[in-house]
């Protein structure tokens, strides 16, 4: 039926083709979409959302998608995403923002084994290790006294060996000054007066 534009005055609502009537059951079904994919950047990574970017397709009828102009022009000026600095490749190979992603890491726990020590076996370690700190003051004050004796003796030593060997060079030889010693004129005494 071909419609008359001229004179619509003679269609009654609802006859026309222009007016259609819904039933109530085909009114309250809902409206289903179908899902869209969220795509990534062929250059930066970044997500595109449905309704966003671009999509060049090359001669070759390869598609490359790109949030903005800015990633297209850049893939287009063959830069490399790795070296600029905004793109997510820069940031994943340069650790950027992984922090929070990252599992803890597995630390490999080191298992203490007490060994002996070249001058002591591993029972006397042990043994002195549970000593009561009385008996390890105790032990630490005579080896002080030891030490402090032994020093007082070898020092009253060397004092008897000093001296002895000061009176036998002093015995032989004649006293001097220290410049006589070393070639000085003797003055001559006066004998006036």
């Amino acid at each position: 039926m071909k419609l008359n534009y001229k004179n619509l005055e003679q269609y009654t609502p609802g006859t026309t083709p222009l007016h259609k009537t819904f039933d109530s059951t085909e009114m309250l079904k809902p409206v289903q979409k179908a899902p869209r994919e969220i795509e990534i950047c062929a250059f930066s990574g970044a997500k595109i959302y449905p309704g966003k970017g671009k999509i060049y397709v090359r001669i070759d009828n390869r598609s490359f998608r790109f949030v903005n102009g800015k990633a297209e022009s850049l893939f287009l000026q063959r830069k490399n995403p790795r070296k600029i600095s905004w793109t997510v490749l820069f940031r994943r190979m340069h650790k950027k923002g992984i922090s929070e992603e990252v599992t803890k890491k597995r630390t490999r726990r080191t298992v203490k084994h007490q060994r002996a020590v070249v001058g002591a076996s591993w029972e006397a370690i042990r043994a002195k290790r549970n000593q009561k700190p009385e008996v390890r003051a105790a032990a630490r004050a005579a080896a002080l006294r030891d030490g402090k004796e032994k020093k007082k003796s070898e020092d009253a030593k060397k004092k008897a060996e000093k001296a002895k060997s000061a009176s036998s060079a002093a015995r032989g030889q004649p006293k001097f000054s220290k410049q006589g010693a070393k070639g000085a004129k003797t003055a001559i005494a006066n004998t006036s007066r």
